[in-house]
This record gives C-alpha cells, sequence and structure tokens, in this order.
C-alpha cells in the first residue's frame, strides 16, 4: 500500500501590537487588522487550523499566552507593550 502524504500548509498573519483594543485578559487584535504573507489585507483567520503559533517581537510565545477566534487574536496583558512591537501568528492547516 502506498503512503499518502497529509496536506499540511501555513498561513500568516501579521500586525503591531498598537492595534489591538482593550486592557488586561480583554486585549485583542482584530483579524482585519493584519497583512496575509501576500501584504493583503486579512479579513478572517482560519476556521479549524490544526494549531498555531504566536510570536510576539519575533519570540515564540506558549499555548496559555493566547485565544484566536476567526476574527481576533486575544493577548491578555499584551495592552503594556511597546505599540510597535511586531506581532506574527501562523496558522497550520490541514
Amino acid at each position: 500500500m502506498p503512503i499518502t502524504k497529509p496536506f499540511i500548509a501555513s498561513r500568516r498573519f501579521a500586525s503591531t501590537i498598537g492595534v489591538g483594543t482593550g486592557t488586561g485578559a480583554a486585549f485583542a487584535i482584530a483579524a482585519t487588522a493584519f497583512t496575509t504573507d501576500t501584504g493583503a489585507a486579512a479579513t478572517v483567520f482560519p476556521a479549524s487550523p490544526a494549531y498555531y503559533n504566536l510570536y510576539i517581537n519575533a519570540m515564540l510565545q506558549t499555548s496559555d499566552t493566547s485565544t484566536v477566534t476567526t476574527t481576533e487574536i486575544t493577548i491578555p496583558g499584551g495592552d503594556v507593550l511597546d505599540p510597535a512591537t511586531p506581532i506574527l501568528v501562523e496558522f497550520i492547516v490541514t
């Protein structure tokens, strides 16, 4: 029987912390505040990713640092970071 490789790809979205709203546990950045790998404005995040990685200032964050939906990523306490801090969210889709 031949081995069938699963389809795996990534979708990356970039922004800065300064576009977020809210404070403390309610701090979030809307999907529409991100750009895609192609430089286009994002509209939504992937609906059912296998997993996602969050990078704040190029540092990979642990899974308890954020939660994500198709419309936003919540980063509790993100409002205390410098507004120019880069944010990259990488979704692994199957």
